[in-house]
C-alpha cells in the first residue's frame, strides 16, 4: 500500500488529536498563559474579534455612566424640588408629556428615592462596563435606563436623532449580546482563573484564519474534506468547528460555571460596596462645597400654588398706604392725630405664587403654573418688572433655566435658547418657544399668576 493511499484512507481527526498533529510553528507558547494577567494582552488578529473591538464603547458607555451617577449625587440641586434641573422638576414635567405619563405621575410622590436608585444604578452600570464585571447584566441595566430616559424626557425629540437617550440605547445593545468577550475584563479573569485551578485551559477565545484550521486537519486533502467524502472543505459546514458542540456537558464544566458564578457574585458585591462608598463621598464632597451648582440656579419662591389670600388679610410690613385728615372734634391746641382710614388696594386677579422679594433683580424664581403645574420660572430684568414662562422645553420636555449672564433661557439637554423677554427660540433645536405666564405684584407684596 502506497503512502498516499495511506493518507486518503485515514479516518477523520477532531479537536485534541488535531491540535496534536500542529505543526512547530503554530503552537501556542503556554509559558505566556502561566498568568491570568498575561491573558490582558490582545490575540493575533485581535480586531477580529468582538470582545477587543467592543473596548472603546465599553470605556465611553461606563466612564459617561458612573460620571453621571456621581454628579447627581454630588448636586444637592437634583434633589431640591425648588431647583428647576432637580428630579423633582423633570418628573413634574414628564408627567404631563411623556408617552408613559399614566406611569410616571405615581413616580413623583417618591422622587427622592427615585433619583437616588438612578445614581446608584448609574454607577453599578458604569463600573460593570468598565471592569468588564457581568457585562450583560450592566449593559441590561444601561439599556433600560437609556430607555426609561428617552420615553421619560428626549421621547419629543425632533428629528429623533437629535435626543442622544436612544443613541445610549441603541449603543448597550452590542454588549448584551457579546458581553465582555473576555477582552480586558474581571469576568474571563476569574473564568480563567478557576479552569486553571480544575487543571483546566482558558476558555479564551482567539480568531485564527481558515487556513490555519485546514492545517491542523487531519482529514484535509488536496482542497476536499474526507470527513465529508471529498465535499470541498468549508468554514460553515466543518466538523473541525461543529464537532464538540454536539458532544454532552462535561460534569466539570458545570461545576466550573458555578464556581465562576460564584467568585463574579463575590466581587460584584464588592464593586458594589466601593460604588456606595464612591457615591456617598461623592455626595459629601457635593455639599461640603456649598452646593455650587443649586445655588446657581433660581431661587424659589417657597409657595405651593393653592388659591389666593383672603383679600381682607394684610400684613403690618405690606399694609396700604394710609391717608390722614384733622379731626372736626379735636379740641384747639390738640397735638393727637385724627383717627385714620385705610383704603386697600385690590390685589391683581389669579392664584398668589410667593413674595417678590424672594426675586433677585437681574434673577429668577422658581414656581410651579397653579393651572398646569409645569415647573415655571419668574424673571427680574429690572427693579419693578416681572416675567414669567412655563420652562418645560418643547423641543424634548427638559427643564430650561436662566442664564443670568447672558440674559437667555436655556435648555441643559440639547442647548436650544429662547428670548428672556418674549419666549421666543433664538437658537435651536427648539421648533417653538416658551409659553409665557401673565404675572402681576400685588400691593400685599406678593406675586399673582395671572
Amino acid at each position: 500500500m502506497s503512502g498516499r493511499g495511506a493518507s486518503r484512507r485515514r479516518p477523520p481527526v477532531h479537536g485534541p488529536r488535531a491540535a496534536a498533529g500542529r505543526p512547530p510553528s503554530a503552537g501556542v507558547n503556554r509559558s505566556t498563559l502561566k498568568s491570568n494577567w498575561a491573558l490582558l494582552g490582545p490575540p493575533p488578529r485581535f480586531l477580529y474579534s468582538a470582545g477587543w473591538v467592543l473596548i472603546p464603547l465599553r470605556l465611553f458607555l461606563g466612564f459617561t455612566f458612573c460620571f453621571a451617577g456621581l454628579q447627581k449625587l454630588a448636586n444637592p440641586g437634583f434633589f431640591d424640588s425648588s431647583n428647576p434641573i432637580s428630579i423633582q422638576q423633570q418628573l413634574a414635567g414628564a408627567a404631563r408629556r411623556s408617552p408613559v405619563h399614566a406611569l410616571v405621575a405615581p413616580l413623583v410622590h417618591v422622587a427622592v428615592p427615585l433619583g437616588l436608585l438612578i445614581a446608584l444604578v448609574e454607577i453599578a452600570v458604569g463600573l460593570g462596563a468598565l471592569l468588564g464585571l457581568w457585562t450583560r447584566v450592566a449593559a441590561v441595566g444601561g439599556f433600560a435606563l437609556s430607555l426609561m430616559l428617552f420615553l421619560t424626557i428626549s421621547f419629543h425629540s425632533s428629528p429623533f436623532y437629535t435626543g442622544s437617550d436612544i443613541v445610549f440605547a441603541f449603543a448597550w445593545t452590542p454588549l448584551i449580546l457579546a458581553g465582555s468577550g473576555g477582552a480586558l475584563s474581571v469576568d474571563a479573569l476569574v473564568a480563567n482563573a478557576v479552569r486553571r485551578r480544575a487543571g483546566q485551559g482558558p476558555a479564551l477565545v482567539v480568531p485564527i484564519p481558515f487556513s490555519m484550521v485546514r492545517d491542523v486537519c487531519g482529514s484535509y486533502e488536496n482542497g476536499a474534506c474526507l470527513a465529508r467524502r471529498g465535499a470541498p472543505c468549508e468554514p460553515t459546514p466543518c466538523p473541525y468547528l461543529i464537532g464538540r458542540s454536539e458532544a454532552p456537558r462535561d460534569p466539570v464544566e458545570t461545576e466550573m460555571d458555578r464556581r465562576t458564578f460564584a467568585a463574579q457574585g463575590s466581587l460584584a458585591a464588592g464593586a458594589a460596596l466601593m460604588a456606595l462608598l464612591g457615591g456617598g463621598l461623592a455626595a459629601g464632597i457635593g455639599r461640603l462645597a456649598g452646593g455650587a451648582s443649586a445655588k446657581a440656579g433660581p431661587s424659589a419662591l417657597g409657595v405651593t400654588p393653592t388659591t389666593a389670600p383672603p383679600t381682607t388679610t394684610t400684613s403690618p410690613a405690606t399694609q396700604a398706604p394710609t391717608t390722614t385728615s384733622p379731626s372736626k372734634t379735636s379740641p384747639p391746641g390738640s397735638s393727637a392725630p385724627a383717627p385714620t382710614t385705610t383704603t386697600p388696594r385690590p390685589r391683581p386677579a389669579g392664584t398668589a405664587i410667593g413674595a417678590a422679594s424672594q426675586v433677585p433683580v437681574g434673577g429668577a424664581g422658581s414656581f410651579n403654573d397653579p393651572k398646569t403645574g409645569d415647573p415655571s420660572l419668574v424673571i427680574q430684568p429690572q427693579k419693578g418688572t416681572f416675567l414669567a414662562f412655563d420652562v418645560v422645553c418643547p423641543h424634548a420636555g427638559c427643564i430650561v433655566e436662566y442664564d443670568t449672564a447672558g440674559k437667555v433661557l436655556v435648555c441643559p439637554c440639547h442647548g436650544s435658547q429662547f428670548n428672556s423677554t418674549t419666549g421666543a427660540v433664538e437658537l435651536g433645536p427648539a421648533a417653538t418657544g416658551l409659553h409665557r405666564l401673565g404675572v402681576a405684584k400685588g400691593s400685599d407684596g406678593q406675586l399673582y399668576v395671572i
